[in-house]
């Protein structure tokens, strides 16, 4: 006896078959598209960017430094620097430290304030408080968060309450104050990146 074929079945799960390349291609697609994925455009670190420490540090906002003038108590003293970079000093005025080293600025307010205000002034600038670091994405307690010098991705990672149950916990997006573009860190490398005052964090979702 020969068994009764239902064609419409058939034809159905040819049509199935041959859509399922399409389906697979359109679901690797949206997966690129997705923050965290492997397919990201991110870049990894450079060596530069790796490097750990705050030698050659540049001040921006956010900063609190201590200027101190020695024999000079009314200099002396605790000092914001504002969102445009700016330190404003006593009787020199604005001194613009964004961008600039301790060096620069300590330069910059030793010169101005030479012979016209203090003979033979000596200065000395340090980084009071550094300006903070912020973590988004798939952390437990993500924002704003107090640099500690020596802190690394890992490190802050624990700082923000560890992971999510969503997270991808192989790679992490890290984002200098002083660049846009954002670079991928890889978490199980075994060397340890750097964070640095200002630096954004950004840990993604896992989907596969």
């Amino acid at each position: 006896m020969i068994p009764h074929i239902d064609h419409g079945l058939s034809r159905h799960a040819a049509m199935a078959r041959a859509a399922r390349p399409a389906m697979l291609a359109a679901v690797l697609g949206f997966a690129l598209l997705l923050p965290g994925c492997a397919g990201t455009t991110a870049q990894p670190l450079s060596a530069v960017d790796r490097a750990t420490g705050l030698a050659g540090y540049r001040v921006g906002a956010g900063d609190k430094l201590r200027i101190t003038v020695f024999n000079e108590p009314t200099l002396t003293g605790e000092y914001n620097v504002t969102s445009t970079g700016a330190v404003a000093f006593p009787l020199i005025g604005v001194v613009q430290a964004g961008n600039h080293t301790i060096d620069d600025v300590t330069h910059e307010i030793t010169g101005r304030l030479s012979g016209a205000y203090v003979n033979d002034p000596r200065v000395s600038v340090e980084v009071l408080n550094y300006r903070p670091f912020y973590i988004l994405g798939e952390v437990n307690k993500p924002g704003e968060y107090p640099y500690a010098s020596g802190m690394t991705v890992e490190q802050a990672i624990a700082k923000a309450g560890g992971f999510t149950y969503r997270a991808n916990e192989k790679t992490a997006f890290l984002r200098r104050q002083t660049t846009s573009a954002e670079h991928s860190v890889s978490l199980r490398s075994g060397a340890p990146v750097a964070v640095l005052p200002g630096d954004t964090i950004r840990v993604g979702e896992r989907y596969f």
